[in-house]
């Protein structure tokens, strides 16, 4: 199932005071970038951020899948806390 963009925008919204945040179609799927690097996938409507030590850091708890099959474990945010900024 594809990525609503609606919540591939929110997503980037929340995401802007963190730098120059965008998004890239991918295969029915986005790519997060911030300033011009990939940080974050949103696959099935999930938010997927790269395992980073800073990202561990701000998503402490949060639990490690795999975005698509194949793919490196990255770190499942909860939608719960898309909006905690």
């Amino acid at each position: 199932m594809a990525s609503d963009r609606k919540t591939v925008e929110f997503l980037v919204e929340q995401m802007a005071g963190a730098g120059t945040v965008s998004a890239k179609a991918m295969f029915g799927e986005f790519g997060i970038y911030c300033d011009g690097k990939m940080i974050a996938l949103v696959c099935d409507d999930q938010l997927f951020v790269k395992p980073t030590v800073g990202g561990r850091l701000l998503a402490s708890g949060a639990a490690e899948a795999s975005p698509y099959p194949g793919a490196k474990p990255c770190l499942l945010i909860d939608a719960e806390k898309w909006e905690d900024r």
